[in-house]
């Protein structure tokens, strides 16, 4: 928190206030008012730039599975439901350097799907303008390995709902935006990818005003009105069980935190990581009631690009290693320990 401004209060009443952290909600807030209309900022290419994705495919409509006994598994990527246990091809079962990676190499930059919105994780920084968290510290290092020190990144900033189609449409090379390992993502024709293994560990929780009556993820949301992502697992774990509660899907996350603010929904549905985010940028939220779902987070990329799998693995087992000193500990020492302590290092890598 050293240098800078203390959190002042947030949107009350349909006014908007500028809070801390260089105005990072306040700047998010006007955004999203036009309900993610300024959210894809065009840019130039090349390191730290960023640009909106063009006639991106239709997403799918996700559906919640959550069995323990069923067959979560594609020809990259497996997950144990039971425990949240990826596992994702071994770096060093076969060539690192293949079709994929070639294309990267020969392109000259890595094309990524990312999120500006997501404080701690993706976000635009209100004073340098860059893209900086905890994921594109990881994006950087991926970048790094594959095209050198002075490696040329293009962000793509999608909307969660878009991640799937551009990955499954090779408009990115991968996404790394907080993307849940689920079983639909690996078995669902439709929403079909794959991932890398696990970076993160996380799961869906409630974000809710201090002065909230809703207790958890029960019966206490009868009547409310709930805020989730379109896409995401949080929707797909509503669509099962609302509890009572009206859903609203929005494009981005953010747009729930805002609604909140403005008083048009009661509640937000989002991964813990995730809220914990936003709790950091509006103090006057809380997390309610437990973590009611298992979720890992991986890079995600084309079934097809299985040699760019396999390097992305390569990174983060490297990324990983170290201890206390690693890159991993690192980052989540810069961007997370104080809002999520307490982890002392990266999920287990398991692979094929």
């Amino acid at each position: 928190m050293s240098g800078r401004r203390r959190p002042e209060r947030g949107i009350r009443g349909g006014r908007v206030r500028l809070r801390g952290w260089g105005g990072v909600a306040g700047m998010a807030s006007a955004c999203t008012l036009a309900l993610t209309a300024a959210l894809l900022l065009p840019g130039t290419g090349g390191s730290g730039g960023t640009r909106s994705p063009a006639a991106a495919p239709k997403a799918p409509q996700v559906q919640a599975r959550y069995a323990a006994d069923q067959d979560c598994s594609n020809s990259a990527t497996t997950l144990d439901p039971a425990t949240g246990a990826v596992t994702s091809l071994d770096p060093n079962g076969g060539t690192q350097d293949g079709a994929a990676v070639e294309r990267i190499k020969h392109n000259k930059r890595l094309v990524v799907g990312v999120d500006q919105n997501s404080y701690l994780w993706g976000y635009r920084d209100p004073v340098t303008g860059d893209i900086a968290g905890f994921d594109i510290a990881i994006v950087k290092a991926i970048a790094q390995s594959i095209l050198g020190p002075d490696a040329q990144v293009q962000y793509l900033t999608i909307p969660t709902d878009q991640r799937i189609p551009m990955i499954r449409a090779h408009k990115v090379d991968m996404v790394v935006r907080t993307m849940s390992v689920t079983c639909d993502r690996l078995t669902d024709p439709q929403q079909q990818v794959a991932f890398s293994s696990a970076y993160f560990e996380a799961g869906q929780q409630l974000l809710v005003p201090d002065n909230s009556t809703i207790k958890g993820f029960d019966d206490s949301l009868n009547g409310k009105h709930v805020c989730t992502a379109s896409g995401s697992t949080g929707a797909a774990k509503l669509a099962q069980d609302a509890h009572g509660a009206k859903v609203t899907l929005v494009p981005n996350q953010l747009d729930c935190l805002v609604r909140v603010q403005l008083g048009l929904a009661n509640a937000v549905f989002t991964d813990n990581a995730l809220a914990a985010g936003q709790a950091a940028q509006d103090p006057s939220m809380r997390l309610a009631g437990e973590r009611v779902t298992t979720e890992p987070y991986g890079v995600a990329m084309n079934l097809d690009d299985t040699d760019l799998i396999r390097r992305v693995n390569a990174v983060l087992a490297s990324y990983g290693s170290g201890g206390a000193d690693s890159p991993w500990m690192r980052a989540y020492d810069k961007w997370l320990a104080q809002h999520l302590p307490g982890i002392g290092g990266p999920p287990q890598a398991h692979y094929k």
